[in-house]
């Protein structure tokens, strides 16, 4: 099955780096070096345990999909990176991760959940999305519940 891969908009990221506040929430931006993988939400690569610099803000990832939020912490790298692009599949890094995806319906309504690692991401991808009351997925990671990205149908 096609699908796209939604990491945060560029923009959002630079705004972000720009402003040092949390988009709509106007929360400052914590900057540190990485104490975890991450990853980022705007490149979805691990980051460098140690090297990496991130900022982690308050990121409500239904703004401007549905009416009800769900904010909550997100990473990216303090300096510029590229966007994961949108029909370059499951982000390689994430892989490695315990990850469970949330299918949504209309209204902010979970439909459904698989929690998977590995290659089984693939196959877990394909059965949510095939479902008629499925409109979109969210990726989070298992262990620390933090968003990291959107799926949708290509």
């Amino acid at each position: 099955m096609a699908y796209r891969v939604v990491a945060i908009a560029e923009g959002l990221a630079e705004k972000v780096r720009a402003s040092r506040r949390s988009p709509g929430y106007g929360h400052p931006v914590h900057e540190e070096t990485a104490t975890g993988y991450g990853p980022c939400r705007l490149c979805l690569r691990d980051f460098t345990v140690g090297v990496d610099r991130r900022l982690l803000f308050t990121l409500d990832p239904f703004h401007g999909l549905e009416p009800f939020p769900l904010p909550g912490p997100v990473f990216i790298h303090e300096n510029e990176c590229d966007r994961h692009p949108e029909n370059a599949g499951f982000p390689a890094d994430l892989l490695t991760h315990a990850l469970t995806l949330s299918g949504y319906g209309r209204g902010r309504v979970l439909r459904a959940e698989e929690r998977v690692c590995g290659p089984d991401v693939e196959g877990a991808i394909e059965r949510l999305l095939t479902r008629v009351d499925v409109d979109y997925l969210h990726v989070r990671d298992t262990t620390a519940g933090c968003y990291d990205m959107r799926i949708e149908r290509a």
